[in-house]
């Protein structure tokens, strides 16, 4: 790092706030995480993470421990909770061909945090330090913390606020929040019941039951069973007994259910006016408030986390300019504002049998978030060739030493695909722009004299190709096409000059 040897500041230790500093660590940025409370959340709250946020920690070096604390499945079922009967599922087993993570997984958040913040270094995560304010200067940010000790001062090169829908940042940004919030509320409940022997019942890990009067999510989470269901306006939090009432009412006679916590939530569809000012982001519902409904709460959220660490570390690096950072809200806020946004009423028209689901793989691409495109052409699902903006499949080739996928290829590096033939010897740079890689991609090895070996990857079946074209590609470190043109000989050089374009340093 050649600007500051100040770390990123990361306020709050939420998931948002957690799998942002380990993105920033993956990048190797210095990062601190400033938590106000003492411990870590323990309230029943979101509850099951989509695929595209799998292979986020995934490039993060932290899915093993996040799938260890997990419950995986593979069917997002759809049943009519008038007749007990399904109307369709969601099979994330379509997706075999697009990710190496072809499911989702049910862990609670409350479960889910501490996994997070134990995979980084001792120290990083500071509890009871509580935001007061913050000062910009030209090249850094002074924040005043209160502690148990005191207030305290603390340097950073950059504040991200991750603290949530009542954050302290975006108060003094003074950045304001438009949209609306719902009248409905959803009350969470986690039971313990009896569901696989005693009464079993096949319920989907998560199965929706849709009615028209009232609609019901069942979710099944490492030890007990978890229920979402609305609230009337008005309503009063109901005790345990009608909890247990209310479960018996959607899957019968279980005999004895024990409630391990609950939680009302109130329903929004808000979003901030601006993330950025100058040195300061907002990520996660600081920026955006959307429905946990079909999970896209904290998920929408891992997606701002997925973008902005790794062009912090490319403007730190000196790889880039300050104004590749500009692309982070222009590219985050149009999914949050129209992409999640429009699923969020999807989900409701489904839930209050409005609106039919259907299960294909394109479905499976939206309710996994697969399916993301990002840039002026935002789009929740895609269809058609793959375009700029795609996240790009995660194919097998195969290296020197064996397979190796896409998404692996480009964890810290921008990587250009030529999809051409090796056996011509078609010319590609070794060295180049800080940051860019440029290999071949062919169904036809490197001949061992061709200068190409260790820039070449074997595609046995043109699989690649196929998907892509005769092209040259660039993928970005988060996985998604920057570039993707005709390939010529001349290729290499029209992608450095991409490249440049890409991280502002072009011209």
């Amino acid at each position: 790092m050649n600007t500051s040897d100040s770390p990123v500041a990361v306020i709050g230790a939420g998931p948002i706030g957690l799998i942002t500093a380990l993105g920033l660590v993956a990048h190797g940025v210095p990062v601190v995480v400033f938590e106000a409370g003492d411990e870590l959340s323990a309230e029943t709250r979101a509850g099951t993470i989509l695929t595209r946020t799998l292979e986020v920690l995934d490039r993060y070096d932290a899915l093993g421990p996040v799938l260890e604390a997990s419950l995986r499945l593979d069917e997002i079922g759809e049943v009519d909770r008038a007749t007990g009967t399904s109307t369709g599922s969601v099979l994330t087993s379509a997706l075999a061909g697009e990710t190496r993570f072809p499911f989702v997984v049910n862990v609670p958040q409350h479960e889910l945090e501490p996994v997070l913040a134990s995979m980084l270094a001792p120290g990083t995560v500071r509890m009871g330090h509580r935001l007061v304010d913050f000062t910009q200067h030209e090249d850094g940010v002074t924040l005043q913390l209160s502690t148990p000790d005191g207030t305290v001062g603390f340097a950073a090169a950059y504040v991200l606020g991750c603290d949530g829908g009542r954050s302290t940042v975006r108060e003094r940004l003074g950045v304001e929040v438009g949209g609306h919030t719902l009248e409905q509320r959803y009350m969470l409940v986690d039971l313990v019941c009896d569901l696989d022997i005693a009464h079993p019942r096949d319920y989907p890990y998560l199965a929706y039951f849709g009615d028209r009067e009232e609609w019901m999510v069942l979710v099944r989470q490492p030890h007990c069973w978890r229920f979402v269901f609305p609230l009337a306006p008005g309503r009063d939090e109901p005790a345990s007994d009608e909890l247990r009432d209310k479960a018996r009412h959607f899957i019968g006679e279980v005999g004895s259910l024990e409630v391990l916590g609950s939680n009302v939530y109130t329903v929004h569809h808000r979003v901030a006016s601006s993330w950025r000012d100058s040195r300061v982001f907002l990520l996660g519902d600081a920026a955006h408030l959307i429905t946990p409904m079909w999970a896209l709460g904290l998920n929408t959220g891992v997606l701002d986390a997925s973008n902005l660490p790794w062009r912090l570390a490319w403007v730190l690096r000196g790889w880039a300019s300050e104004a590749l950072l500009d692309g982070y809200e222009a590219e985050q806020k149009p999914v949050a504002v129209h992409g999640s946004g429009a699923m969020a009423e999807a989900a409701r028209a489904v839930m209050d049998r409005r609106s039919d689901s259907v299960a294909g793989w394109r479905d499976a691409m939206t309710r996994t978030l697969l399916g993301v495109r990002l840039g002026a052409d935002w789009s929740m699902t895609r269809t058609g060739p793959l375009r700029v903006g795609d996240r790009a499949p995660d194919l097998r080739i195969f290296g020197l030493r064996g397979p190796v996928h896409l998404h692996e290829l480009c964890r810290d590096s921008f990587v250009a695909l030529h999809l051409t033939d090796a056996r011509r010897r078609p010319f590609i740079p070794a060295d180049g722009p800080a940051g860019l890689r440029q290999v071949v991609v062919s169904r036809w090895d490197a001949p061992h004299d061709s200068g190409l070996r260790s820039r070449a990857y074997f595609d046995p079946g043109d699989t690649v190709r196929e998907r892509f074209g005769d092209v040259v590609v660039l993928l970005r470190p988060d996985a998604h096409i920057a570039h993707i043109e005709p390939w010529t000989a001349a290729s290499w050089q029209s992608v450095q000059d991409r490249y440049l374009l890409e991280v502002r340093l072009a011209g």
